[in-house]
């Protein structure tokens, strides 16, 4: 929640800056007289080119001197906006992903939690099981019945599934460290990893 309040304050002081920055900028164009810069900017270049390549071209009339703050008010405008950026940013990753609550646990004089709060030990099988798809906890649960050995070949049709998709899915499943193969013939010896079992 701290870090949630941190961009929010961040996103809410940039932007209320890029808004002042915009009018203050806004009104300093506005009120800079025109007459402070070239009008015939394009004949002046030209000129000075071809005093450049050796022609003379006389007097070369001095240039106005012009205000640096627009030069400034740029870099500070991109700096802002930046920061509005990361704000917006941290702010979305945040909402999107909250934290996980984790109550630890705490020893000594620590005050007993409720029982209702409890949880009841679940065991490895079952903790797997809820992460599988439909299919994936099929195959699992045909070698389950067949004490944690079976070839690929039989877990295919007890299962109902075609002959790719029990490859793909105990590949899978091998490759999650759910269960080992050891190649049989022209088929799979597929065991359940014995942390499985228990």
């Amino acid at each position: 929640m701290k870090k949630i309040n941190m961009f929010l304050t961040i996103l809410i002081a940039s932007l209320a800056s890029l808004i002042a920055l915009t009018v203050i900028g806004f009104t300093m164009f506005v009120s800079t007289p025109q007459s402070t810069y070239q009008s015939n900017w394009m004949g002046d270049m030209w000129s000075r080119m071809g005093g450049m390549m050796g022609h003379s071209t006389g007097n070369v009339p001095a240039t106005a001197v012009q205000n640096p703050v627009p030069a400034y008010f740029g870099v500070v405008f991109m700096a802002l906006a930046g920061v509005t950026i990361f704000g917006v940013g941290g702010l979305a990753y945040f909402v999107a992903f909250p934290e996980t609550r984790t109550s630890a646990v705490k020893t000594g004089n620590a005050v007993a939690q409720p029982s209702q709060n409890v949880v009841a030990p679940v065991n490895a099988y079952e903790s797997v099981l809820k992460t599988l798809n439909a299919e994936e906890r099929k195959v699992v649960e045909v070698l389950k019945a067949h004490n944690g050995k079976y070839l690929q070949k039989y877990i295919r049709k007890e299962a109902g599934l075609s002959r790719l998709k029990t490859h793909r899915i105990v590949a899978r499943l091998a490759e999650r460290g759910i269960v080992s193969l050891e190649k049989t013939g022209n088929t799979n010896q597929v065991f359940l990893e014995n942390w499985l079992k228990q």
